[in-house]
């Protein structure tokens, strides 16, 4: 297969990174989820944590530059010498775009699917779970009861929907966006990679003869 890039967009809780490092392992790609975030600082010369705090948070964004552009030379010159959201997503493009001209990757979030929309050969996916389960995995994972990790799962989707929806103009989880859209909740993780992977495949040969 000739060079492929892999946009996994994800419920929390839904297993969506876990699928899609078993599709990068699949198809020989580089993973990149919280990864992008080091190339993102590398461009920027900004700290890694730094963009760890804001990933995927615009609304927490917004409250950190006003604590910290005070503590900024007047002379800091990022994209129109502004400190801002916006160039700090730019930062993170840049990462993405080359990432992805550098060889095949799946990557998990970040609107990587709207960045890398001019691009060749590139599958958008969705994962999906029934909330049930989103919950159990979110409450098994830190350790909180039932209702905390409801609360955790809406709070942290409505973060990540204004994010994507702020910065792509479309809306986040909705299945226009996307070229397939996969509920694990049917097929368990590996049957959702396997689905996926077999999806792909077939894509790529509807491609070739066309």
């Amino acid at each position: 297969m000739d060079k492929i890039i892999i946009n996994v967009g994800r419920q929390i809780g839904s297993g969506g990174r876990a699928v899609a490092r078993l599709l990068a392992e699949e198809f020989g790609c580089k993973f990149y989820d919280r990864e992008i975030l080091n190339l993102a600082a590398k461009e920027s010369g900004f700290s890694e944590k730094f963009f760890e705090q804001i990933d995927e948070n615009k609304g927490f964004l917004r409250s950190l530059f006003r604590s910290v552009h005070p503590m900024l030379s007047h002379g800091t010159d990022m994209y129109g010498n502004q400190f801002s959201q916006e160039g700090l997503f730019r930062f993170q493009s840049i990462a993405i775009l080359k990432a992805a001209q550098e060889g095949s990757c799946v990557f998990v979030g970040r609107c990587a699917d709207y960045i890398l929309r001019d691009m060749d050969n590139v599958v958008n996916v969705f994962i999906t779970a029934d909330m049930e389960d989103r919950i159990n995995a979110v409450s098994s994972r830190l350790g909180c009861g039932e209702e905390e990790a409801r609360k955790k799962i809406v709070q942290g989707e409505n973060h990540r929907a204004s994010y994507y929806n702020y910065y792509t103009g479309k809306k986040w989880g909705h299945s226009d966006g996307y070229d397939l859209c996969v509920n694990t909740s049917r097929l368990g993780i590996e049957g959702t990679a396997a689905f996926i992977s077999d999806f792909i495949r077939k894509n790529e040969a509807n491609r070739n003869n066309q």
